[in-house]
């Protein structure tokens, strides 16, 4: 089937009941503060449901597309896997369904008034599945920061929207931010390159104390209840990570990443002199000069352009 990026189909204009979800002046400057925000209902119970059986759907083997190649750091769970924490990259591409659903110009415009921006693409998007087994050690997510996987992006506002497809209490092993880790210094981390399932979880659990002890800060950990329909945003620094699923279903949610108008590739050099790689790389069209383009529309469709009125004090 042809498949149309769904920014392409919707007139980039929100209406009044929507203008109402959008952020206030005292969220954005939580925001600012703390490094995160719930959101207001931005997503019926329709659609969560919709969401969830296109999520079922996928794991069971349906593709609206496939990527034309296979980048080298690609996390995506496969069935010979078996029962541990999924994780498949690049859902907006390959499901049509959840692509229509989120990547909309509400969402896009509630991260564009948080990054303070006039244009929010599609960096990636995760789906990710955490199985009911709390001795399961995959099902723990350590704590990470997400720029350490986009160090060679030129933006500092980068932010994530964590969408669960159900209601997500701290049971089932709900996303929990480091309040305000966003503003401790940030160096950069070659270990950071590797994907979280991949590095030690004692180093990440250090590579945390040392950036509150750096930042002359305390360890403050919130787990954040979302309702069905909400969602969390976060920013790119804000350490955070989930405990194990205590409940008796599973944790499902999309992680969609989201670049302002202004971010392009840089080049990064690691240590050993080797040059870092996203997985866009390989996948994006090219700029005139050669380099990886982070506003492919194939792979990163605007959500939101336009200007905001200013934040209403709530």
């Amino acid at each position: 089937m042809a498949f149309v990026p769904a920014s392409e189909n919707k007139a980039m204009k929100l209406s009044a009941e929507d203008e109402r979800l959008l952020p206030g002046e005292r969220d954005v400057a939580f925001y600012r503060e703390h490094g995160w925000y719930l959101s207001k209902r931005l997503l019926s119970d329709g659609e969560v449901d919709e969401l969830a059986e296109a999520a079922t759907a996928f794991w069971a083997g349906h593709r609206d597309r496939t990527l034309p190649r296979r980048p080298p750091n690609l996390t995506y769970w496969e069935p010979a896997h078996g029962d541990v924490f999924r994780n498949n990259d690049y859902i907006c591409y390959e499901s049509a369904t959840i692509a229509r659903i989120l990547i909309t110009p509400i969402i896009g415009a509630v991260a564009a008034r948080l990054a303070r921006t006039t244009q929010i693409r599609l960096l990636n998007s995760t789906l990710w599945y955490k199985p009911p087994l709390p001795e399961e050690p995959t099902g723990t997510v350590p704590w990470h920061l997400d720029k350490d996987y986009w160090q060679n992006h030129t933006s500092g506002e980068l932010l994530t929207a964590f969408v669960p497809l159900h209601d997500c209490p701290e049971e089932m092993g709900t996303l929990t931010m480091v309040d305000g880790s966003h503003r401790w210094p940030y160096s950069p981390n070659d270990d950071g390159s590797r994907h979280f399932s991949e590095r030690d979880h004692a180093a990440l659990e250090q590579m945390l104390k040392d950036g509150a002890r750096a930042g002359g800060a305390e360890v403050h950990k919130i787990p954040v209840h979302i309702p069905k329909g909400h969602m969390t945003f976060h920013h790119c620094r804000l350490y955070h990570g989930s405990g194990p699923n205590y409940s008796s279903r599973p944790r499902m949610s999309v992680g969609l990443h989201l670049q302002d108008r202004d971010n392009r590739w840089r080049e990064h050099r690691l240590a050993d002199g080797r040059s870092l790689t996203y997985n866009h790389d390989v996948l994006v069209r090219k700029t005139p000069e050669g380099h990886p383009d982070y506003a492919d529309p194939e792979f990163c469709p605007v959500l939101w352009e336009g200007s905001l009125h200013a934040p209403p004090a709530t």
